[in-house]
């Protein structure tokens, strides 16, 4: 719950006099003054225990007790309210109680004498307590500042750096920078300001600095794996109709879209030929957002205890909400996911539950990109409309875009340029090659280069190049076509032509007539 839910809740709650309140959440100092303001709101008296301070007065600061241990503040709160009548103990640093034990159950006294008392515990912490101690009171979740509350905050901060240096923002690129850092602590928002404040100047350029601020907040999150990407090495040639389709997104993914109740964009799944650049996309759809990349490798998340894999699971997921907005690759979707398997632990059925679950019910900036090669085991709850923004099919490369392929990768490799005429006749060649084919045929000209100089690079090193590749659509014909077949009833062609719309790539066959 956001902070005006939160103080609605509690103070119902306190002024109920229940004897036991569990406070979740990461912020510490923020729930603390949220609690001040309602004792003051209530004309109550209050202490607040912490390891730095021990007990003090929650509104003078005034120290009650000196004794800074947890056990010695638990003492001096039983003690107290023995004597006196109303009182109300926060502590901020109940650690070992989430079973039974003989601090929980010294806890567990001095709820109940609370609760004869007309007093009450307050517990802030991230962690459960025993469920005895539970039982006599109830629980309220903090979460960290939603959308309004960041971008009063900026609103802010800002406000104090007017005068004393450049700032370039204006309300629009205010509540950018709110929907940017939503997930992150109202301090960790303030640090990040602070920091790009330092440097003396706020401009409109440092939208995609405040996501790697916000990025290195989250730089070890359970579950997934931060990929690094370099824009300078992505290219991604053709499938220009999912380029027209992300061009669309983008601006959707950072906007505020309350007013007219949009979803934020969900994702894509990319279904198609091996080696055609399914997850190439991911890490370019990364760049092209100027958004952090994870990857989710649900492999690495099978245990070997009964709930361990389904826990890592939501682990995972939950990071992913927290380090949004961000994309997050699951390369290969059908390992992980599969259908129809010889489990029969229920495991993988659960995950998938779980996993759709989430996708369809979070509401967090996290945009997946899936990909799958192999499109008979998916699950076909995973393809219905819904889950997915949409679904793409990624075909071997046209004519247009193997021109445009080949033509990318000489000028990665640094080769000079070649004619139109040797251009032709390698597009001409590399009929039905993937991505990958294409990749590998000039990687060995710029071998060449490399080990012998530019003058070794001929017409012919490139004919001899391609013609020693052997694509997958000559060797397994019938593979990519029943792919085809698949993507052409289900999905959207990513190359926005028609599927298969290349020529044939099956080889011919040759009768021989016995006479």
């Amino acid at each position: 719950m956001n902070t005006n839910e939160f103080l609605d809740s509690f103070e119902r709650t306190f002024k109920a006099r229940v004897p036991f309140i569990l406070v979740q959440t990461t912020e510490r100092n923020r729930a603390v003054e949220l609690i001040r303001t309602v004792c003051v709101r209530q004309s109550v008296t209050a202490y607040v225990h912490t390891l730095s301070k021990g007990t003090v007065d929650i509104n003078t600061n005034r120290v009650a007790n000196e004794d800074r241990s947890v056990i010695g503040a638990v003492d001096f709160a039983a003690l107290q309210m023995m004597q006196r009548q109303n009182l109300t103990f926060v502590m901020t640093e109940l650690d070992d109680v989430e079973t039974d034990n003989a601090f929980a159950r010294q806890l567990l006294d001095t709820v109940i004498l609370a609760s004869e008392k007309g007093g009450a515990i307050v517990a802030v912490t991230t962690k459960t307590v025993w469920s005895q101690v539970q039982r006599l009171g109830v629980s309220l979740r903090l979460s960290p500042p939603d959308q309004d509350e960041t971008y009063l905050n900026i609103c802010r901060q800002i406000d104090d750096y007017r005068g004393l240096m450049p700032i370039e923002w204006d309300d629009a690129d205010l509540r950018r920078a709110a929907t940017i850092l939503g997930g992150v602590t109202k301090i960790e928002a303030e640090n990040i300001i602070a920091m790009m404040a330092a440097r003396g100047s706020i401009r409109k350029s440092d939208f995609s600095e405040l996501m790697h601020a916000k990025d290195s907040v989250f730089s070890d999150v359970s579950g997934i794996e931060r990929v690094n990407v370099r824009p300078e090495n992505l290219n991604l040639g053709g499938l220009s109709g999912l380029q027209n389709w992300l061009q669309r997104k983008r601006p959707l993914l950072t906007a505020d879209l309350r007013e007219r109740a949009i979803r934020p964009p969900r994702g894509v799944l990319l279904v198609g030929v091996p080696g055609c650049g399914k997850s190439l996309s991911a890490k370019t759809i990364a760049a092209q957002f100027e958004i952090p990349l994870y990857r989710l490798d649900l492999a690495n998340l099978m245990g070997m205890y009964v709930g361990q894999s389904e826990g890592r699971l939501k682990e995972a997921l939950e990071a992913a909400d927290r380090v949004a907005p961000c994309v997050l690759w699951i390369d290969e979707i059908e390992k992980g996911l599969a259908a129809g398997g010889t489990d029969s632990s229920g495991v993988t059925t659960r995950m998938i539950g779980q996993f759709l679950f989430w996708l369809q019910e979070s509401q967090a900036r996290v945009f997946i990109v899936a990909t799958a090669n192999d499109v008979s085991k998916l699950p076909p709850e995973l393809l219905r409309r819904g889950r997915f923004d949409e679904l793409f099919f990624v075909d071997l490369p046209t004519t247009e875009e193997r021109y445009e392929i080949i033509q990318l990768y000489i000028q990665r490799g640094k080769l000079p340029a070649i004619t139109p005429e040797l251009l032709d006749e390698l597009v001409d060649v590399s009929d039905g090659f993937a991505g990958a084919d294409l990749e590998a045929a000039v990687r060995e000209i710029v071998e060449v280069a490399f080990l012998n100089g530019d003058s070794d690079v001929t017409p012919d090193l490139y004919r001899v190049s391609f013609r020693n590749i052997v694509p997958l659509s000559r060797t397994s014909p019938e593979q990519i076509e029943a792919i085809r077949a698949w993507g052409r009833e289900r999905a959207v062609p990513a190359s926005g032509q028609a599927i298969g719309n290349s020529t044939a790539t099956t080889p011919i066959r040759r009768s021989v007539l016995l006479g």
